[in-house]
């Protein structure tokens, strides 16, 4: 029988430069929204989306019922996190008495965090954010960290900043509602975390993913908490990328190319990831830093929690045209990060193009 990954106390505490904080994971915890609003406070901002504000909204007008609040929604989707979208809401909160005491509640996926939260980051200068991520990857990932940006035509996340959260709420009972397709692309984060730095979570991950997918509570809070403590202690420890924070970006750097060359239309962000690291996982194997059995491991867990849809069409040169966009691209050199072992990786500059192309099309066919 495989063994479940052991039980972990939350809250879990990230330490930043910036600010300390804490991530709470805790079944029910939308309603302690209240307890981390600070105490000098002018009017509330939740920004969400219209369909999490349908299922989940109750939650937050009883939480803030005695709090002056203003509920803005945001049209949510790759396409439309753009500057420009970040200038309505910021429009609008002028409009409905927003100043330098009012705080913003990042209400929603990846998404609305990356985009309430650099709202935030820019109004007034800077005013305070709380993140409430509802969806799995939001909530084991985008939530932690302080990352915030908006997409440009040329690439993702190219505008942004860093603005840490006053807390992380994470209440993993809203997991119930979000679409089979979403939660599946969300576990591929926390497959990513696994891979990183916890061979013991990727144990967990293969073995028990029949409960995983049937969402059984027990587990799924066990997951969950386990990928915010790697995600805190990786940026406790690096919060501006400057070296160990780049380890979360497995994945990512196929990933991000692949969504932009797909026009962020065909693809969730998680299920970008995923295929990432199936890229990164052949390069590292035929670089010879990762032993072909771990190699099979690690696609096998890939495969659990898939499909991926379908990526007939894409150009794997056009991919790899893209790599150079990525915003960890420094001077030049393009940046991947690579399994050595379950549990850990290396970032590697040395590749030739060559090479990261076959390995683009090795995963592509």
């Amino acid at each position: 029988m495989p063994r479940l990954y052991p039980v972990l106390q939350t809250p879990i505490r990230v330490e930043t430069p910036q600010r300390a904080y804490e991530a709470i994971v805790e079944r029910g915890g939308l309603a302690r929204l209240p307890e981390f609003l600070p105490p000098r406070l002018g009017k509330i901002f939740v920004v969400t989306t219209a369909d999490v504000w349908s299922l989940h909204g109750a939650s937050v007008r009883n939480a803030l019922a005695s709090r002056a609040h203003e509920v803005l929604i945001f049209p949510g989707g790759e396409p439309r996190k753009r500057l420009a979208e970040v200038e309505k809401l910021a429009e609008q909160m002028v409009q409905a008495g927003g100043d330098r005491s009012s705080v913003v509640v990042a209400f929603g996926g990846g998404i609305v965090g990356d985009v309430a939260g650099f709202l935030a980051a820019i109004f007034m200068r800077g005013i305070p954010v709380i993140q409430v991520p509802t969806t799995l990857l939001a909530q084991v990932d985008a939530s932690v960290g302080g990352k915030t940006g908006v997409n440009l035509a040329s690439g993702k996340n190219l505008l942004g900043s860093f603005h840490q959260p006053l807390v992380v709420l994470i209440d993993p009972s809203v997991l119930n509602t979000l679409p089979e397709r979403e939660y599946r692309a969300g576990i591929y984060e926390i497959v990513k975390c696994g891979v990183i730095r916890d061979a013991e979570l990727l144990e967990t991950l293969d073995g028990c993913s029949s409960k995983i997918l049937t969402r059984e509570p027990e587990v799924v809070d066990r997951i969950v908490a386990a990928a915010v403590r790697i995600k805190a202690e990786v940026v406790s420890a690096d919060e501006r990328e400057g070296d160990l924070r780049r380890i979360l970006n497995f994945g990512h750097t196929f990933g991000h190319a692949l969504e932009a060359e797909t026009e962020y239309s065909r693809l969730l962000h998680g299920e970008a990831v995923a295929w990432g690291m199936r890229v990164a996982t052949i390069l590292a194997q035929r670089k010879r830093l990762l032993d072909p059995d771990e190699a099979f491991t690690i696609q096998g867990v890939i495969d659990k929690y898939g499909p991926i849809p379908s990526l007939a069409g894409v150009s794997a040169a056009n991919i790899a045209g893209r790599l150079r966009s990525d915003k960890k691209t420094v001077q030049g050199k393009i940046h991947f990060v690579l399994p050595v072992r379950i549990g850990a990786v290396r970032i590697v500059s040395d590749v030739a193009p060559g090479l990261a192309l076959e390995c683009i099309e090795a995963a592509l066919a």
